[in-house]
């Protein structure tokens, strides 16, 4: 079992940055790939990122590339969703998930543990 808190929300100016963390109150991390997804309000959540166990491999969707970055530090159990260049269009609950799976995936049926989001809102 894993309980996963996501931190690290808030309010910025566009421009701006965020660094979300997301630990494990129980469980351990490494074993798991890590993904980060958000949901907009009125709309659907939408994948937004993942890394593997190792964290050597990372994989973003095009909307974010450049200014998201995943990281991980499997020995404090935390991965981090570091946030550059912040659009409006950015204002989502963001959501970190693990699998247990060895695909890297955008797919959150795959997901086998979700956090309960951190806010982002992004004022222009």
């Amino acid at each position: 079992q894993v309980q996963l808190v996501e931190s690290g929300g808030g309010l910025v100016q566009a421009g701006g940055s965020l660094r979300l963390s997301c630990t494990a109150s129980e469980g351990t991390l490494s074993n798991y790939l890590m993904g980060w997804f958000r949901q907009a309000p009125g709309k659907e959540r939408e994948f937004v990122g993942v890394i593997s166990r190792n964290g050597g491999s990372i994989y973003n969707v095009d909307s974010v590339k450049g200014r998201f970055t995943i990281s991980r530090d499997n020995a404090k159990n935390t991965v981090y969703l570091q946030m550059n260049g912040l659009k409006p269009e950015d204002t989502a609950v963001y959501f970190c998930a693990a699998t247990k799976g060895v695909t890297m995936s955008r797919r959150e049926i795959l997901y086998d543990y979700w956090g309960q989001g951190t806010h982002v809102t992004v004022s222009s």
